[in-house]
């Protein structure tokens, strides 16, 4: 058993939720194209397809064959989402991006994705995990995710599941450190002033994620 496998079972359920959520609140048409920054085709051929065409942008390459799920119109590209300069302004219907702002840097590194997200869409999916969550999602762990950078690279072989599971080196845990930065609720509503913030909570109290979204 890895970490992955763990996160699928644990999370499943929120997945779907928050797609019918999604639903709900964005309402895609089948004349609409969508720009899933950050995602992967399984995020939509799970679920029955709700756009015109997909294109899932990823700072890597996706191996992906258009021919599994045609039905799903989907595209892969690779790019960088805070300089998405090869896009016109507004050039798609939607933009979703779901626990992807997170990793993308600094507070400037995320202030230049909402920037380009907000220019490249019409309306938009922004999901982010709650900073404000005692349970950090990527490690699996209580509160750690508050403390120093250096103390949580201490706790986490020995605090967390992914430490206790995956058995990282200290490199893997020095760059998946480094590379996620959690956001606030308010800092949300900096990046994405035009846009209603939308919470996920668990057990209706504590925020599990926050959802930029502009109808």
């Amino acid at each position: 058993m890895n970490i992955h496998s763990i996160y699928n079972v644990i999370f499943k359920i929120w997945r779907v939720r928050r797609h019918r959520l999604f639903l709900k609140n964005i309402k895609p048409s089948m004349q609409e194209r969508i720009l899933d920054v950050g995602g992967y085709p399984a995020t939509w051929t799970k679920f029955k397809p709700c756009a015109q065409s997909i294109m899932c942008l990823n700072i890597h390459s996706v191996d992906w064959n258009p021919n599994q799920s045609p039905q799903h119109n989907i595209s892969v590209t690779v790019g960088d989402a805070r300089h998405m300069k090869h896009i016109d302004n507004q050039a798609y219907d939607v933009v979703f991006s779901n626990s992807v702002i997170e990793h993308v840097g600094d507070w400037t590194d995320q202030q230049a994705f909402a920037h380009e997200v907000r220019r490249v869409g019409g309306r938009l999916w922004i999901q982010t995990p709650a900073r404000g969550c005692p349970i950090e999602p990527h490690y699996i762990a209580p509160f750690i995710h508050w403390f120093p950078k250096d103390l949580q690279r201490k706790l986490i072989p020995w605090c967390s599941l992914y430490g206790l599971i995956q058995r990282p080196t200290s490199d893997d845990i020095t760059k998946v450190v480094d590379s996620i930065r959690l956001l606030t609720k308010s800092e949300v509503k900096t990046l994405f002033p035009d846009c209603e913030i939308l919470v996920e909570r668990i057990f209706f109290i504590i925020p599990k994620s926050y959802i930029a979204v502009r109808k």
